[in-house]
C-alpha cells in the first residue's frame, strides 16, 4: 500500500473543478487530475472559443440583411485562418498559464493524463500511479457523443471539439443535429460564407425550449441555410475528391449530400464511463453521477463521505455558469461540513447564440399551463414584438419577440422567453426579478426603463400580462 499517494484533496478535471483551490488549501496535498486540455470544455472548446466565431459571423449576416434600412453592404473577405488564429492565441495562452501556475504551487500535484476509479476515494491514472484522496471531487465534464454509423470516422467528419481549428472556411457544411450547438455552428459557417446545411433527425428544434420561440427560430433559420428536418443520419461516404457523401434517410427513402465537412451535433454525454464510476456511485440514466442537494455523489442512494460532483459529469443543466454556481457551492462544503449548502437552481438561464439569439429562463408556455392545471391557478401570458417598439422601429425589426408568463393572481413570474437581437442580455432583467421574487408589475413599474431602448419591450411585455392585481 505505501506505493499510494495521499492527498487531502483530488480534483478530477481542470474546468470549473480548477476554481475549487483558494487560500484554505494552502498548506494541504491537492491533486488535479485531467488528460485533455487543461481549463476544460468551455474554455477551448465550447462556450468562450464558439463565440469568438458568432460575433463576426452575426456582423457579417447583419451587413447582409439590412438593406430594408436603406444601406445595402456586403461581405467581400472572410479570412478565416487569421480570425482561427486571434481567437487561439489568446485561448491558448490562458490554458497553458493555467496548467503552468498550478504546476508552480508546492502543495498541487498536476496529472496530465485519465485515470479511472478503483474504489470510493482510489484512483489509478492511465500510467499506473495510484492516489488516495480524503476528499475528492469530480468534475470531468462531457463529450461529444457520436452516432455509430458506417464512415463516422471519415476525415471531413468533426464535432465541436475540433472543428474550430480547420485550416481553411469549407464551401459546403452539413451540421447534423437540433440543439444549441448545431444552431449557433449553422449560423457561423453560414453567416462566414459556407453553405449549409443543417439536418435533424425528428420535426423538433431546441427540443426544451418554448415552442412558440422555437417555431419563430425554425422560420428564420430556414431563410438563411437550408433547413431539413425528418432526417435520420445513415451513413457517411467518401467522394472520389476527398469530400465527404452523407447519406440520410427522409420518408422512407436515401436522401445524398455532398459536402467538404460534416460537424456533427448531436448532443454529449457524461464522462462517467471513462472513470469507472458505475462500480463505485449511483448514475442516472442519462449516464451523468447521481449527487444529492449538497452535491455529495451518492452509492446505494447515500452519500458518499468526502466525495462530490460538480458540472456536466453530474449536473442537470451542461450549461459553464450552472457549473460555476456549483463550483461555489462544493468548494464551501468541502470545507464547512457542518454547515452544507445547496445551489439555488430555481431559474436556470440559458441562450442560443444563433441568428437570431435565443434565450429562456424558467417554465415554458406548456410546462406552466400543466403546473398550473395540477395547482389550481390561472396562468397570463403576453408576448411583445420587438418591432412593436420605438427601437424595434428603427431596426425595422419582422423577427424578435418577448414572451413572458405569470401567475395570474400574484403576478409571480414563471417564465421568460426572447428571440431577436441580443435576448441573452434583454432576458437578464427578467431573470434577476425571478431570483429575488420581484412580481411583473413590481417590476414593470418599479423602475425607470430607459426610453427609446430596446429594453422597452420587456417592460411592454410585463404590462400586457392580463392579471388579477
Amino acid at each position: 500500500m505505501s506505493n499510494i499517494q495521499e492527498f487531502d484533496l483530488i480534483i478530477i478535471g481542470s474546468g470549473s473543478g480548477n476554481s475549487i483551490i483558494n487560500e484554505e488549501w494552502d498548506g494541504k496535498k491537492v491533486a488535479i487530475i485531467d488528460g485533455g486540455t487543461f481549463g476544460g470544455t468551455c474554455l477551448n472548446f465550447g462556450c468562450i472559443p464558439t463565440k469568438q466565431y458568432v460575433y463576426p459571423a452575426t456582423v457579417a449576416t447583419e451587413a447582409t440583411h439590412i438593406g430594408r434600412l436603406g444601406v445595402e453592404a456586403e461581405v467581400t473577405h472572410v479570412d478565416w485562418k487569421s480570425m482561427r488564429d486571434r481567437i487561439f492565441k489568446r485561448i491558448d495562452a490562458i490554458s497553458h498559464g493555467g496548467l503552468d501556475y498550478r504546476k508552480s504551487l508546492d502543495n498541487v500535484t498536476v496529472f496530465e493524463e485519465y485515470a479511472k476509479f478503483t474504489g470510493t476515494h482510489e484512483l489509478e491514472t492511465a500510467s499506473g500511479k495510484k492516489l488516495r484522496g480524503k476528499q475528492i471531487v469530480i468534475a470531468a465534464g462531457s463529450h461529444n457523443q457520436l452516432p455509430q454509423v458506417p464512415g463516422i470516422d471519415h476525415p471531413a467528419v468533426h464535432t465541436s471539439d475540433t472543428v474550430m481549428r480547420i485550416d481553411e472556411l469549407p464551401q459546403r457544411v452539413v451540421v447534423v443535429g437540433g440543439g444549441f450547438i448545431a444552431a449557433e455552428f449553422a449560423h457561423v459557417f453560414n453567416g462566414l460564407g459556407s453553405t449549409v446545411v443543417q439536418a435533424n433527425r425528428s420535426e423538433t428544434l431546441l427540443r426544451s425550449y418554448d415552442q412558440e420561440i422555437v417555431e419563430r427560430f425554425k422560420r428564420e433559420a430556414a431563410k438563411q441555410w437550408d433547413l431539413r428536418l425528418n432526417y435520420a443520419l445513415a451513413s457517411i461516404e467518401s467522394n472520389d475528391d476527398g469530400s465527404a457523401r452523407v447519406v440520410f434517410e427522409h420518408d422512407g427513402k436515401k436522401v445524398s449530400i455532398d459536402t467538404d465537412l460534416v460537424l456533427i451535433a448531436t448532443g454529449r454525454t457524461p464522462n462517467s464511463e471513462s472513470l469507472n464510476a458505475a462500480s463505485f456511485f449511483d448514475l442516472r440514466d442519462s449516464g451523468g453521477i447521481e449527487v444529492d442537494r449538497f452535491h455529495r455523489v451518492l452509492s446505494g442512494g447515500k452519500p458518499v463521505d468526502g466525495v462530490f460532483a460538480l458540472g456536466d459529469i453530474s449536473s442537470n443543466y451542461l450549461l459553464k455558469h450552472v457549473a460555476n454556481a456549483e463550483t461555489r457551492t462544493v468548494q464551501h462544503n468541502l470545507v464547512h461540513p457542518d454547515s452544507l449548502r445547496e445551489t439555488d437552481e430555481r431559474f436556470v438561464p440559458a441562450a442560443v447564440f444563433t441568428y437570431p439569439q435565443i434565450a429562456t429562463v424558467g417554465l415554458t408556455e406548456d410546462e406552466a399551463r400543466t403546473k398550473a392545471t395540477e395547482e389550481g391557478f390561472e396562468i397570463a401570458v403576453k408576448v411583445q414584438n420587438f418591432g412593436d417598439v420605438a427601437y424595434g422601429w428603427a431596426m425595422e425589426d419582422q423577427v424578435g419577440l418577448c414572451k413572458v408568463i405569470a401567475r395570474k393572481d400574484t403576478g409571480e413570474l414563471l417564465g421568460a422567453h426572447l428571440v431577436g437581437e441580443e435576448s441573452s442580455m434583454l432576458i437578464q432583467p427578467l431573470i434577476q426579478a425571478m431570483s429575488f421574487g420581484l412580481t411583473a408589475h413590481e417590476m414593470a413599474r418599479g423602475q425607470f426603463w430607459i426610453h427609446p431602448a430596446l429594453t422597452e419591450v420587456v417592460e411592454n411585455a410585463l404590462l400586457g400580462l392580463e392579471l388579477e392585481k
